[in-house]
């Protein structure tokens, strides 16, 4: 038995057998009316992914390959995805353009047992950096060929996407702006501030206590503290306004999050440089180096992978957080969130929520396999 394959498999047992696999309302707000699979599918498609899904959590339980199991979690996930768009036209009575299908619980967690047990196989193959960016290319164009397909114009969330289309992608714009942007200014300001500190260690407690003492602020409050010294310097500094600096919007959003990414980029500077050996740095002595050529050519490179490391943590950091800035007109994907909730319209509030859960997983993804590439070759792999 597979230690692992018994809660995956479990999880699909509650998945298909217990948990509703949709939801079918008489429009975008009223409380929905759950349906299992049979209920939820043609009688011939409901039975045939019920078997599918049955087969596939018994071929888990047991030690098959690893790259049985990946095949399996493939076909499991892609019929998932195929099978709950024909709930929408079985579900919707004919003409009516104010009922809402969505996915339930149990297509959830079917969805989330199978990507386990995809990752599960894939970091059992231990594939290299550059493929592991190839799968999560893979996924993301399978997702956008369902998408495009038509298959999900059905479900709900696709009907919030389609009125508000031209929104979306103004939002989703400023939303990658405000969590690239201020990563770009922390890394900017912060790897200065990091080896300073490693160099001059009397100043190294003092800078990591402050920025310590920012990350004890919650984002919500910091968001709200940003907006009177900005909204004077909106009105007494020339120019202030024309560029975009104002109490509330995009500005103290940035200000709020490049405040935090901070100290992640600062400490870890100061972790990877502490952390080279000093063999080379006196390897390096030894042959001439000055103290800026041994930190651009020996320090800098192999503290690298730390380095990144802190910069993985702020871009998922900031992608999560750029969420709460559409409470002080920041925009983002936060919009949808918000509305959503006003309006208890559940739908709306995932057309926020799934590309958000996407881009930190996919940012996750690819700066993983930026810092394993870095990494020297006996730690590839190893850098949490």
């Amino acid at each position: 038995m597979d230690k692992l394959g018994v809660i995956i498999a479990l999880l699909i047992a509650y998945g298909a057998l217990v948990a509703p696999f949709a939801t079918f309302r008489a429009n975008r707000i009223v409380p929905g009316q759950a349906k299992s699979m049979l209920e939820a599918l043609p009688n011939g498609a409901g039975m045939a992914l019920l078997a599918l899904m049955l087969v596939a959590g018994i071929v888990v339980l047991v030690k098959i390959p690893t790259w049985l199991r990946l095949l399996t979690a493939v076909v499991a996930l892609v019929a998932l995805t195929l099978f709950i768009g024909m709930a929408a036209p079985h579900l919707t009575p004919p003409g009516n353009t104010y009922a809402r299908v969505s996915p339930a619980s149990g297509f959830w967690i079917l969805l989330f047992a199978y990507a386990l047990l995809a990752a599960d196989a894939i970091t059992r193959l231990r594939p290299r950096p550059i493929l592991r960016v190839v799968l999560l290319a893979l996924a993301l164009s399978g997702a956008a060929a369902i998408l495009m397909s038509g298959l999900w114009d059905g479900l709900s969330i696709l009907k919030e996407y389609a009125g508000r289309a031209d929104v979306f992608w103004t939002e989703a714009a400023r939303h990658v702006t405000l969590a690239l942007g201020s990563l770009l200014a922390s890394v900017i300001v912060g790897l200065p501030v990091g080896i300073l500190c490693h160099r001059v260690t009397p100043l190294r407690d003092g800078v990591l206590n402050t920025l310590n003492l920012v990350q004890t602020i919650p984002s919500i409050a910091l968001f709200g503290i940003l907006i009177a010294p900005l909204s004077w310097v909106a009105l007494h500094v020339p120019g202030a306004a024309a560029i975009g600096i104002r109490g509330i919007g995009a500005a103290p959003a940035f200000v709020a999050l490049f405040l935090y990414s901070l100290l992640p980029v600062v400490a870890n500077t100061v972790v990877g440089l502490a952390g080279v050996p000093r063999e080379a740095n006196e390897a390096a002595r030894g042959i001439g180096m000055t103290d800026g050529q041994r930190l651009l050519r020996i320090e800098l490179p192999l503290a690298l992978p730390v380095i990144l490391t802190g910069i993985r943590i702020v871009l998922v950091q900031n992608i999560g957080l750029a969420t709460i800035a559409a409470l002080i007109g920041g925009g983002g994907f936060g919009v949808f969130v918000f509305q959503g909730i006003g309006q208890t319209a559940m739908d709306l509030v995932l057309l926020g929520a799934v590309p958000t859960v996407v881009l930190a997983f996919a940012a996750a993804i690819i700066l993983d396999a930026a810092i394993d590439m870095t990494a020297p070759s006996q730690s590839r792999g190893r850098i949490a």
